[in-house]
């Protein structure tokens, strides 16, 4: 046995993880974006529909794309022939995740200070942050993953 093996089901738990932090970190970031612009520009219909936005279109992400990556991504580790520790995710999720976080800070810092770029980005964070958050549901429901054999 090799240091970093482990399980199928230790592999959909971190994939699980990832996909909730990124969720709640978006959820915040959204909604600090809604705030910054309620500081710019008092009142709350355009945040209130910026957010409503992001929230329907989150929901559709999370059901037509994000919720297929989740199945995707299990079917994969079930094909794992010897599951390792930084097999979650394949390497390509990785660097489209860190371009992505580096996008979005980039876009982030853009947009503040300007009313319309700060409702822009809260519609992007809340919609992705709610289709993680509501596609995540595929991980506890794909819980026939085999079991890890052990060599004897």
């Amino acid at each position: 046995m090799h240091l970093f093996d482990t399980s199928f089901q230790t592999l959909k738990i971190l994939a699980a993880l990832v996909w909730y932090i990124g969720g709640v970190v978006l959820l915040y970031k959204g909604l600090g974006q809604l705030e910054r612009a309620l500081d710019l520009r008092p009142g709350f219909t355009f945040p209130a529909l910026a957010a409503a936005t992001g929230v329907l279109i989150g929901v559709l992400k999370g059901r037509l794309v994000f919720g297929h990556a989740c199945r995707k991504n299990l079917a994969r580790i079930t094909t794992l022939p010897r599951p390792r520790l930084w097999q979650f995710y394949r390497p390509r999720f990785f660097l489209f995740m860190f371009t992505m976080i580096m996008l979005g800070r980039y876009l982030s810092s853009s947009a503040q200070g300007h009313y319309g770029g700060l409702l822009a980005m809260a519609i992007l964070e809340l919609s992705l942050a709610v289709a993680l958050l509501g596609s995540s549901y595929i991980f506890w429901l794909q819980a026939d993953l085999p079991e890890k054999e052990t060599p004897e």
